[in-house]
């Protein structure tokens, strides 16, 4: 071992308990947020789609989700292989409806793993773990793809208490921790049993304790609940804050 990685764990299976396979859109960057969620002894194998020209709205969402090539993807990442995949993006996962995010994990199992997750389907069951019925979403999103996460809550049964969104289109890693803490105070309402900060590209790790504590309600964030569902389908659990780990790990 290289003396810079001592006390790292060994990705060749020596000392690994588990192994997730990820596929992600073309433009996630928050690789080193995702791994903040994952045990020490457990390796994340991650796969992007192909690059895009679109910027933002529900064509990029609906190119993102285009199922030409996933099979593939998934398949490059089945090295160790990991009892389940995961597909990282809310947008590309809702925006089909729920027989479209159903049809992505049939997909997605296609390549040998016996289960798949996407970011919208382990929203879903987080809310469900969680009791939750009415939620509260804030996204970086472009109000017509805000609408479509709206409407595949309803689909399941939730009742989306407010919402909101930053209108970005790209580049939505910068989004500011002001300025997404400002968003999620405008979206909940006095009934709201629950807050959803979309998009696994919206750096919102360090915003979960933070907000819990100010809106004394869970709050859930995509790569969380990508990271909770995945990480219970290999036999582990997810590590860091939220209500949803400490209560359902």
């Amino acid at each position: 071992m290289h003396p810079d990685c001592v006390g790292a764990v060994e990705l060749t299976g020596l000392g690994l308990a588990a192994s997730v396979a990820m596929v992600a859109p073309y433009d996630f960057v928050l690789d080193r947020e995702l791994w903040r969620w994952v045990p020490a002894d457990t390796s994340v194998l991650l796969a992007r789609t192909r690059h895009l020209t679109l910027t933002g709205g529900v064509a990029q969402a609906h190119a993102i989700a285009d199922h030409t090539g996933l099979l593939e993807l998934a398949r490059s990442v089945s090295i160790l292989h990991s009892p389940v995949v995961g597909y990282l993006c809310t947008s590309a996962s809702f925006v089909d409806g729920p027989a479209g995010e159903l049809k992505l994990r049939r997909l997605l199992r296609g390549a040998g793993f016996p289960a798949a997750v996407t970011t919208s389907g382990a929203l879903v069951d987080a809310l469900h773990a969680l009791s939750v019925h009415r939620v509260a979403v804030a996204t970086p999103y472009l109000g017509e793809v805000t609408r479509l996460l709206v409407d595949f809550l309803a689909a399941h049964g939730f009742r989306v208490t407010g919402s909101g969104q930053l209108e970005m289109g790209a580049e939505i890693w910068t989004t500011e921790a002001a300025a997404l803490r400002a968003l999620a105070r405008r979206v909940v309402t006095p009934d709201t049993e629950a807050l959803f900060l979309s998009c696994t590209n919206l750096p919102s790790y360090d915003q979960i304790e933070i907000l819990e504590y100010e809106l004394q309600i869970p709050v859930l964030s995509a790569n969380q609940v990508t990271m909770w569902s995945c990480l219970r389908a290999a036999g582990r659990s997810a590590v860091g804050a939220g209500r949803l780990l400490r209560e359902h790990p």
